[in-house]
């Protein structure tokens, strides 16, 4: 890890608060706690955990580029989604972890255009946010980009709405529901989780006792010496939004695999990824509190979620078949291609959203639905559901 930025000494006096909160609940817990509470601490700890915080996290500054960062083409071109959904539902916007609120200014913005009339503008724009320095974030940023009437649909929620019609939003937030590690040993099924040592966190493997997590790793048949996530949380999510939603869709997007290639042989480590100052690396172990850590998400499980709790799966597609479907190419094209200065950044945001070596084949995009029998057209071609 040499190669890492080397955090500032307000950063490293951060870093070290939190890794002694850890180490208390460690102690606490008998020398050894699960990966998923110590993900859980790193990442949304109360003021100290990375997304509770206060650093930059999202675009060039930050430790990460997400999509709706790169360009407004993102949200323009799902907003064409979005729209008609709202237009049958006559319901709202409900988006999940809203990172800095571009995702939510943009989306609004392109629906008060495709709809001049408000027909298509919920009434309300919902957040839900669980870090109150994000929330400021967000705040900030949508009052800069819209103007006061649209500025006033938008509500931040402490918790899931008891029913909800419209659309549902999950851009990146998947990944970073913490995960359980299972390790296949020659003495069976483990858990790997964390422990400390006297100079920092290990990985120590135990027993796998839990009863839903031993179910789960038992049927995925895996071979000796295989370590990878299993995420219940990511379930939980789904159960909890298929019991909220009444009449609409949810819209997730995320980098991860059907199960069949999430469990494949050659991915044996699992997929476990950090990222600090735009670095990628796998030890989730350092620099508590500085860094994401996140886990692909297994697409299949999502699937099976939400068909077992009442929701219609309406498609699965890559995210650059979402895109091509939803008519990128049509919003590039209000723009000339002549106009170099306006255009030239369409094209660069275009080859990172759809390019198979950038984030077109990786992020994937899976729709839900309840009483809502209207197909969607960002799976009107390349439907990859049958996969899963």
């Amino acid at each position: 890890m040499s190669t890492l930025p080397t955090p500032s000494a307000d950063a490293k006096i951060h870093s070290e608060q939190l890794a002694s909160l850890i180490q208390h609940t460690i102690k606490k817990a008998g020398g050894w706690i699960d990966f998923a509470e110590f993900m859980q601490l790193a990442l949304y700890a109360t003021a100290l955990g990375y997304y509770s915080a206060g650093s930059k996290k999202f675009g060039k500054a930050g430790d990460f580029v997400t999509a709706p960062e790169i360009s407004p083409l993102f949200a323009q071109t799902i907003s064409k989604q979005i729209a008609p959904v709202l237009r049958k539902t006559n319901g709202d916007i409900l988006e999940l972890g809203a990172g800095t609120g571009k995702l939510a200014a943009d989306i609004l913005l392109t629906l008060a255009q495709l709809a001049p009339e408000l027909k298509a503008v919920p009434t309300q724009y919902f957040i839900l946010e669980v870090s109150d320095h994000l929330r400021q974030v967000q705040l900030e940023t949508l009052q800069k980009k819209l103007p006061k009437e649209l500025m006033q649909r938008v509500v931040w929620l402490n918790v899931l709405p008891a029913a909800f019609d419209g659309v549902v939003i999950a851009n990146e937030v998947l990944d970073a529901i913490p995960v359980h590690l299972v390790h296949t040993t020659p003495q069976g099924l483990c858990e790997r989780g964390v422990a400390f040592d006297g100079q920092g966190f290990v990985f120590e493997d135990k027993p796998l006792t839990d009863l839903h997590l031993l179910e789960v790793a038992s049927k995925l048949n895996l071979p000796n010496g295989y370590l990878t996530e299993i995420c219940p949380a990511a379930s939980g999510l789904i159960a909890s939004l298929a019991n909220m939603l009444q009449h609409g869709i949810i819209l997730m997007i995320d980098y991860g695999f059907a199960a069949r290639e999430y469990y494949h042989p050659q991915r044996n480590q699992g997929t476990l990824m950090c990222h600090y100052q735009h670095y990628a690396h796998i030890d989730p172990l350092i620099n508590v509190g500085l860094q994401d850590i996140t886990a692909h998400v297994d697409f299949t499980s999502i699937a099976y979620a939400g068909v077992n709790h009442g929701l219609a799966l309406s498609g699965f597609c890559s995210q650059a078949q979402f895109l091509m479907n939803c008519g990128i190419l049509d919003v590039m094209s209000q723009v000339s291609p002549h106009d170099m200065a306006r255009y030239a950044p369409l094209a660069a945001a275009a080859q990172k959203l759809l390019s198979p070596a950038e984030m077109g084949d990786l992020f994937k995009v899976i729709a839900f639905s309840k009483s809502f029998d209207a197909p969607l057209i960002g799976f009107v071609s390349g439907d990859k559901s049958h996969t899963l």
